[in-house]
């Protein structure tokens, strides 16, 4: 079996109508004002996961700026989950500014067959992870809804690209020590080079309960990041992620099926971890 934790799609207006989307949305416009930024619906994904043996792939939503953008396109994840149900599983996402309408949102996900929230883009949703405020009660709703969330992250240097944003090691880490004890925490995109710092003996103990997703890595790391990855984080630490359609879902598992890992570990990382994590 192949898990992909990390993939997108989107309504078919989104597609359609993509400019009209770009004028109404900061965050959609970031990532998908150019031409060449694909934009997929769930049926053309499952065409993909078909071409690269992919049995399960997790739809994730992006960090839209308003509850009705949010709304909408949990629909179609909802819808979509409900369609291919043995291929697809859900995570929605939230503006959790809108705090009362953000936790019914929640529920709402939650008891239609979401298993996670995410990927929350904290930077352009002007979320600041340290107000208490707004913070407690979202992972609190969370977590009684028994959900995983997904949060994107990138690296303090390095090249820079569309979307690659604030959300570094230094953000995410005050956030992860204070919330990660009852909420499982997914850090995509490697956590943004987190898992180098749990050769600091405090910040290993503090990422017990957080994983990395590999999202776009072959755009940001050399291959070898699965096994030094693997060797300080483990490997039941690390979740296969595409990012499709951003990469084709087989450069990933090429990738990872070449790297200098145990079968064992190449097992935990196509599947075994998400295995465990969403309950299959």
């Amino acid at each position: 079996m192949i898990i992909d934790f990390h993939t997108h799609v989107f309504p078919p207006q989104v597609k359609q109508k993509r400019s009209q989307y770009i004028d109404r949305d900061p965050c959609f416009a970031l990532l998908y004002d150019k031409k060449e930024a694909k934009i997929a619906t769930a049926e053309e994904l499952i065409d993909s996961m078909d071409h690269a043996g992919i049995d399960i792939s997790v739809i994730v939503n992006l960090g839209w700026m308003t509850h009705d953008l949010c709304v909408e396109t949990n629909d179609y994840i909802l819808e979509s989950i409900a369609r291919h149900p043995k291929r697809l599983i859900g995570f929605c996402t939230v503006q959790p500014q809108s705090l009362d309408a953000a936790i019914a949102e929640i529920e709402r996900c939650a008891q239609n067959g979401a298993k996670g929230i995410g990927e929350i883009r904290p930077d352009i949703q002007l979320l600041d992870l340290e107000d208490e405020s707004i913070i407690v009660p979202f992972m609190e709703a969370i977590r009684q809804n028994r959900l995983i969330l997904l949060t994107h992250a990138s690296e303090p240097v390095g090249h820079d690209y569309s979307g690659k944003g604030i959300i570094t090691p230094d953000v995410l880490y005050p956030f992860i020590t204070h919330h990660s004890s009852d909420v499982t925490i997914v850090c995509a995109h490697w956590g943004g080079g987190l898992p180098f710092y749990t050769l600091m003996p405090e910040v290993k103990k503090a990422l017990q309960n957080v994983y990395f997703d590999t999202a776009a890595s072959p755009l940001l790391y050399q291959p070898r990041i699965y096994s030094l990855a693997s060797e300080l984080v483990g490997a039941d630490r690390i979740l296969f992620g595409s990012d499709y359609p951003l990469l084709p879902q087989n450069r990933l598992i090429q990738e990872i099926n070449s790297a200098a890992l145990t079968e064992e570990e190449k097992d935990l990382i196509l599947s075994g971890n998400a295995k465990q994590l969403l309950k299959l």
